[in-house]
């Protein structure tokens, strides 16, 4: 993690959005991603961030500004990692925007206290679509339910029509408040399953529904106000000291395709630091593992391609060339569902995996984990989280498990750390910059 912000360092000024809602599911992602959208379209510089671990949401902040869309989070990066973050962008943009996660207030910490911490002003998101002066409430209770928090005002999304427009608006108790309103719009409506948006689509069609949001949020107030208005200074920040070159001359494969997708951009950042070679793959288009001393399998959607995983021959056989010979293998969440003999859909229908761990694992339809954790290991402790579908049974040893936040792992508690081999799997989702010496551990380096 980043150290504490050095106030008095040299600050870079920019204008600033943290797009937020009452809930999950009000329309953040769109507002956030149109919003970039009509500005790179403007022809401005414009960086995206998102709050909290999230693999699925950057994929449309990234169509919508074209440029790498990086986590803030004050506990999994860090603060001096997000003030570093944020006063590289500010230093060559003119508009950053922040997409929050879940509500305004939840989680610890909470999109409320980034905004608080960085002065960025909030742009509430309330989607209107079944109520009408309830929605003065819940915007005054967002403005207000904090002291100082700094505030830009408020969106209603998923309106009816110009009258349901106009009663929202006569229920604020400010009307400089009023930022405006989308209606309901098929054609910029993102495309959802049980993990959250669809981060897969062709770049083309994500970018038409995008811009059809950012065409009617053109019709806007919000569209109309001057960026200076929310113009922020983002000091510079004394962040992490450098990384040692533990993986160096070494090479990692990492795979990365639709069944795995969930790579942070800046953890593989941090195998560069390391020293790292790193080699991308794609078992769904049929390539072998590359010549590699260690193996990077990420989460994504396993349950989503059983049949294209089952021929992806060269990939697995090539693995279990490299198991065999006590290579280190890194696989977390989906890449650990790929890697045991069976994957049970939520149809209740069992599907080979490539048989590599024994175990099984069983999606089910609710949520089996969710929130943030960390990974004690000798080398040093990872921060990051959790986020799954479904559970898993193993005969392999448990040699970790994960606990929450500054708090001491637990028997039966946490997520489980399997030991096979070379190979280390779990449910747990690393942020290697928490602690590049314990990833460097996992795959094979050290001191």
């Amino acid at each position: 993690m980043g150290t504490a912000v050095n106030a008095s360092a040299v600050s870079a000024r920019c204008a600033a959005l943290l797009v937020a809602a009452p809930a999950s599911g009000q329309g953040k992602t769109t507002v956030a991603a149109a919003l970039a959208r009509l500005h790179v379209r403007a022809g401005r510089k414009v960086r995206a961030f998102k709050v909290g671990p999230d693999f699925l949401d950057p994929f449309w902040l990234e169509v919508a500004t074209g440029a790498p869309v990086h986590a803030l989070d004050l506990w999994m990066v860090g603060e001096g990692g997000c003030a570093a973050q944020l006063h590289a962008a500010a230093a060559e943009c003119d508009l950053l925007v922040i997409e929050g996660a879940m509500g305004l207030f939840d989680g610890t910490p909470s999109a409320a206290d980034l905004s608080q911490r960085f002065g960025v002003p909030v742009l509430a998101v309330i989607d209107a679509g079944a109520m009408a002066g309830t929605f003065g409430a819940l915007a005054f209770g967002l403005r207000h339910y904090r002291a100082d928090l700094p505030w830009a005002g408020v969106l209603a999304n998923r309106v009816a029509s110009l009258r349901h427009g106009h009663m929202l608006r006569e229920g604020l108790r400010d009307d400089a408040d009023w930022l405006g309103s989308l209606p309901r719009g098929a054609e910029w409506a993102l495309p959802e399953r049980h993990l959250g948006l669809v981060a897969d689509l062709p770049h083309e069609q994500a970018l038409a529904r995008i811009d059809a949001a950012a065409d009617a949020l053109a019709a806007t107030p919000l569209a109309a106000i001057p960026l200076d208005r929310w113009a922020t200074d983002f000091p510079e920040s004394q962040c992490l000291a450098d990384i040692p070159p533990l993986l160096a001359g070494r090479c990692v494969a990492v795979a990365r395709d639709a069944s795995f997708a969930f790579v942070y951009r800046a953890n593989v950042d941090v195998l560069h630091a390391l020293g790292a070679r790193v080699e991308f793959f794609s078992p769904l288009a049929g390539d072998g593992l590359p010549d590699c001393d260690a193996v990077w399998l990420p989460g994504g959607y396993p349950e989503l391609y059983p049949q294209q995983l089952a021929a992806a021959t060269a990939s697995r056989d090539g693995l279990a060339a490299h198991i065999d010979a006590g290579k280190p293998v890194w696989a977390e969440c989906g890449g650990m569902m790929a890697l045991m003999d069976e994957i049970c859909d939520m149809d209740g229908n069992s599907h080979p995996g490539w048989g590599l761990l024994p175990g099984s694992t069983r999606m089910q339809r609710r949520l089996a984990a969710l929130g943030p954790q960390q990974l004690q290991l000798p080398a040093g402790t990872l921060r990051g989280h959790t986020f799954h579908y479904s559970t898993a049974a193993s005969p392999l040893p448990v040699v970790a498990r994960t606990a929450r936040p500054d708090t001491e792992p637990q028997p039966d508690a946490g997520e489980a750390v399997y030991a096979h081999e070379g190979v280390r799997a779990s449910y747990f989702h690393a942020w290697f910059a928490s602690s590049p010496a314990a990833i460097a551990s996992l795959l094979g380096g050290g001191a």
